[in-house]
């Protein structure tokens, strides 16, 4: 259903990389999104004058800031699909993820307000009238709102959307806290009990509780989470996949918005190549990963050597020490100058966050055990932190 809908209401949608697509999905969304809740708020209003039932009056309330949610989901997608400008030179791509936050704080305001107004029924409980009507508008408003959180699910996983993510998080929420208010209309007539106060309590609780996820999930992005190792893994394999890279390392994923990622890294090479051929090599490796995860690739160009001996073996044999102090550190940029007396042995260490050493600590250990292994070493460590695992 929802592939014949996007193939007449959103232009090219198999595109879903390009930004002026993604621009249409969330339109697209949002209208939807904008109409049917703004007909689910108008008919539970009704509902609710006919029963007198503060639950039934809040989750009309609650649809009504789905449409407003809604509202500010399309302008997110309208202004995040702006071109770059010189006061923005990444984009806008990032107001997707502000509306998300945007939409995700209003239907915490919600929850809040409908959790006092739930309040004032527990302290004063009464019954409330009943109808059939208002039954069938609730019945209605659960399949409309179910079909919601599958239209926007799939709409928010083929373009990664936080966003929609957050409004089909929303309209699930919805499903519950409407089919609860259905239940204790039900429960009112048939049992004569007075839990109105009660169930517009549990719907705010769902309320706050769809609305606090969906602001963790709108924030991380925001604060810079660490990329999908799927993307890690994918751009280390096709970097690794020419023979002329022999290491990889501090690779580093920027995201400012979908459609909108950069990523830099380190390329080690044989120093004994030619430099201009590597060059050409790393720049068809820029352009590939640009090509296969629509991305902006730097790559940076470490010269090594790849076929001495000795600097291999001194190169393991740090290793090997590093790791006894952490199983998951790594090594790369490894140097070594030896004279009459001494060896220095120069590079770099990436170790984990969960190291309980700091970087002085780690420096020092690995220079002992160094020094233990032979009183020759002398060590020139960097401590790196992994960007991406």
């Amino acid at each position: 259903m929802f592939e014949i809908l996007l193939r007449r209401f959103v232009k090219d949608y198999q595109n879903t990389a390009d930004p002026a697509v993604r621009e249409r999905y969330g339109v697209f969304s949002g209208c939807t999104g904008i109409l049917l809740n703004i007909l689910l708020s108008a008919g539970k209003f009704a509902a609710g004058l006919l029963t007198g039932a503060v639950s039934v009056t809040a989750d009309a309330f609650n649809n009504l800031s789905d449409a407003a949610s809604s509202l500010v989901t399309l302008a997110g997608f309208k202004l995040a699909a702006r071109q770059a400008d010189d006061d923005h030179p990444y984009g806008h791509g990032r107001m997707e993820y502000l509306a998300g936050l945007a939409v995700s704080v209003v239907i915490m305001l919600v929850g809040v307000e409908l959790l006092q107004s739930a309040g004032g029924k527990i302290l004063h409980p009464e019954l409330v009238d009943f109808s059939w009507l208002s039954v069938g508008i609730l019945g209605a408003s659960i399949l409309v709102k179910l079909w919601m959180y599958l239209f926007n699910r799939d709409l928010s996983r083929r373009i990664d959307s936080s966003a929609m993510a957050a409004t089909a998080a929303d309209s699930l929420s919805d499903c519950v806290a409407t089919g609860a208010v259905l239940l204790g209309l039900l429960a009112g007539h048939f049992a004569h009990i007075a839990i109105d106060g009660w169930v517009g309590a549990l719907v705010a609780l769902f309320v706050l509780k769809a609305g606090w996820e969906s602001v963790k999930d709108t924030v991380d992005p925001l604060l810079g989470k660490a990329p999908d190792p799927a993307l890690v893994r994918g751009i280390q394999d096709t970097v690794l996949a020419h023979p002329e890279v022999v290491g990889v390392h501090d690779l580093m994923v920027h995201d400012y918005g979908p459609s909108r990622v950069m990523a830099s890294l380190h390329a080690e090479v044989s120093m004994d190549a030619d430099m201009a051929e590597t060059h050409d090599v790393i720049d068809n490796i820029e352009r590939e990963l640009g090509e296969k995860y629509h991305l902006l690739a730097t790559i940076h160009m470490d010269p090594i050597a790849t076929d001495d001996a000795r600097v291999n073996a001194r190169k393991a044999e740090m290793l090997e020490l590093a790791r006894s102090i952490h199983p998951a550190i790594t090594l790369h940029d490894f140097r070594m100058t030896e004279g009459s007396t001494h060896c220095n042995l120069i590079f770099d260490l990436v170790v984990p966050r969960d190291c309980p050493l700091s970087d002085e600590e780690v420096r020092s250990r690995m220079a002992a055990l160094a020094r233990e292994r032979d009183s020759r070493y002398i060590t020139v460590i960097q401590v790196d932190h992994a960007y991406a695992l």
